[in-house]
């Protein structure tokens, strides 16, 4: 299975270049991520360390693994991954993110890579990695088969995907779509396209024809109460995160 050369969306990416110098903006239009993030973390901290036999209490636990952070943005993720010990790539398709997360990154003393640049074009240079971060891109890609099997090409054998997105059904379309755009304004109009979303029995599919074993899936679930994200084992019903490795 070979990924054609490019799975990206030109009308997903404009979207994204017009909020660029948002990105670390914790009350502008990418809230909803610094909300989501210490949650996302929780869980991608976690998954590398058992797949890889890290102690998470010990300093630079991921010191010697290559981690690629495939749709960037800003750095949400890329950071963190960078303070922890790993050699860190960042690759996002939308060229205003990069100069972005470039600045923070130097601001923040760590040393990233960033690129424009797409899954597919990494695959095709042959670049490995032990962890890709796949948060959040998947529903907004021409062909999520096509760019999961780059992905799958991006990993070396018995390497590690941490791929989130969001379900589809009516509540995801109240809560991600009315609510974080419509009622909430966290997100402009159009950020997302319901029909594009996944449901976690589908996303499972893809990963299994693009080459991956599924091995784990939790939800994010918001509580307008406290205000606060925390992992589910049961409620998948809108956004929701998969691990799945690469055979050996």
């Amino acid at each position: 299975m070979q990924a054609p050369l490019s799975t990206v969306d030109p009308a997903e990416i404009e979207k994204f270049q017009a909020m660029a110098a948002e990105w670390w903006d914790e009350n502008g239009k990418f809230k909803p991520l610094h909300m989501l993030n210490p949650c996302r973390l929780d869980y991608i901290t976690n998954q590398i360390a058992g797949e890889f036999d890290r102690d998470l209490k010990t300093p630079l636990p991921f010191k010697g693994l290559r981690i690629l952070d495939i749709g960037c943005g800003g750095g949400l993720l890329s950071e963190p991954m960078a303070r922890l010990g790993a050699e860190v790539v960042g690759a996002d398709a939308a060229a205003g993110n990069i100069p972005v997360a470039q600045v923070h990154a130097e601001q923040s003393g760590l040393t990233i890579d960033y690129r424009h640049t797409t899954a597919e074009a990494l695959a095709e240079a042959g670049e490995q990695f032990d962890v890709v971060l796949n948060m959040e891109v998947v529903e907004h890609v021409a062909s999520p088969i096509d760019y999961l099997i780059a992905c799958r090409q991006l990993l070396k054998p018995g390497g590690l995907q941490i791929c989130s997105t969001l379900n589809r059904n009516p509540k995801s379309f109240m809560m991600a779509i009315i609510g974080a755009e419509h009622v909430m304004r966290w997100l402009p109009k159009g950020t997302h396209d319901w029909s594009k979303f996944i449901t976690p029995d589908e996303l499972f599919d893809l990963l299994r024809n693009a080459g991956l074993t599924p091995v784990d899936r939790k939800g994010f679930v918001f509580n307008p109460i406290t205000w606060s994200w925390r992992l589910s084992d049961r409620d998948l019903s809108v956004n929701y995160v998969t691990a799945s490795t690469k055979p050996a």
